[in-house]
């Protein structure tokens, strides 16, 4: 099981902002210096939910200043980005970083109206908007001579340069929220990345892809590989004892959730709609779900739960909500120092 730190840093004022971007940049290389296998970056636009905004100009800057640690999108919301653009930014930080990037690609926010209003575009578009750009973005890597007559592009390309430094393409995963689109995933031998759900979820939603992949005829080293690509998210926060780490998360967590809904709330009184409405409160907003929370003795326990179900890697958010940088830099480095090595001494203890 690969670990990864989900850079998901909030500005709750604008005055916050310099501060917060280039703490998260300084968070970034952290992990990269502790060996932290990979970063993810969000995209939200207009609220402070996510500080740098814009993962695309972010990933540049973590490329040039770590060494060895993947950076991934989690994801790019394609519906707000044209996709020859795109694809010219992904190879070109494909080539800063010498192969480290994966193209985390998702329809966009179910939340946020604005941001589609913002750029302009009609939230209904979405879907049918990234599944034609991610066509363009792979076929614009590989084909010379391009040319696309599409229902929302018409391109002709001669050869985007710069060519990607990974062969022929850099990965591409997909976020998906629902279980009908990891079935697609799934039926396609892709990997995928899942939001937070509760532990039983996650087997489920595992074991299906699993089973879905076979049904669909791909063979037994396909499976694997799109497992171990594949990522589940958990909020994440240690300290020396149990009783540290819940009086410096719990509260963060809780004024993080006070945040968001209050955006929401503002959203929904200003344009009088949200784009998805929720039935019941979800995982992400449950505290005994959405986070794993204690010393480094019981993450790696809670931790061990997700182990055995069988996941490439989890996607964490260390940083929670107002928690100070300091606070979740003290988090990251109890983590890679007390509990993944646990996990790598296991997988490198030779089978009986």
């Amino acid at each position: 099981m690969k670990f990864s730190n989900f850079l998901f840093p909030a500005a709750t004022s604008p005055e916050l902002d310099h501060r917060i971007v280039n703490e998260c940049l300084r968070e970034g290389q952290l992990c990269d210096e502790l060996g932290m296998d990979m970063l993810w970056l969000a995209e939200h636009h207009f609220d402070g939910i996510c500080a740098y905004v814009d993962p695309v100009s972010f990933a540049a800057a973590l490329a040039a200043s770590t060494r060895r640690i993947h950076i991934g999108f989690a994801v790019a919301q394609m519906s707000l980005h044209h996709p020859i653009r795109m694809a010219e930014q992904m190879s070109l930080i494909d080539n800063i970083s010498s192969g480290r990037l994966v193209v985390g690609l998702g329809r966009g926010t179910a939340y946020n109206i604005y941001d589609y209003q913002g750029y302009g575009i009609d939230p209904a578009e979405a879907y049918e908007r990234l599944i034609e750009a991610e066509q363009i973005m792979i076929k614009a890597w590989t084909t010379e001579n391009y040319q696309h007559a599409g229902k929302y592009w018409n391109i002709r390309l001669p050869r985007l340069r710069p060519v990607p430094y990974t062969k022929p393409h850099p990965p591409i995963v997909r976020a998906c929220s629902g279980e009908e689109a990891m079935l697609g995933m799934a039926r396609e031998g892709r990997p995928f990345l899942m939001n937070i759900q509760t532990n039983e979820v996650t087997k489920q939603r595992m074991d299906l892809y699993r089973k879905t992949m076979r049904e669909s005829g791909h063979d037994d080293e396909t499976i694997a590989r799109g497992v171990d690509n594949t990522w589940v998210w958990r909020n994440i926060f240690v300290a020396e004892t149990d009783a540290e780490a819940k009086r410096l998360a719990l509260p963060a967590f809780e004024t993080q959730q006070e945040f968001r809904k209050a955006m929401r709330k503002r959203v929904y009184q200003e344009q009088g709609l949200l784009l998805k409405e929720e039935v019941g409160v979800a995982s992400r907003d449950q505290v005994q779900h959405s986070m794993i929370c204690g010393s480094p003795a019981t993450v790696a326990e809670e931790l061990a739960k997700i182990d055995r179900i069988g996941v490439g890697g989890l996607l964490m958010v260390f940083r929670i909500g107002p928690m100070p940088y300091e606070v979740a830099e003290n988090s990251i480095r109890l983590f890679m120092g007390k509990v993944a090595p646990q996990f790598r001494r296991r997988e490198e203890t030779p089978a009986a």
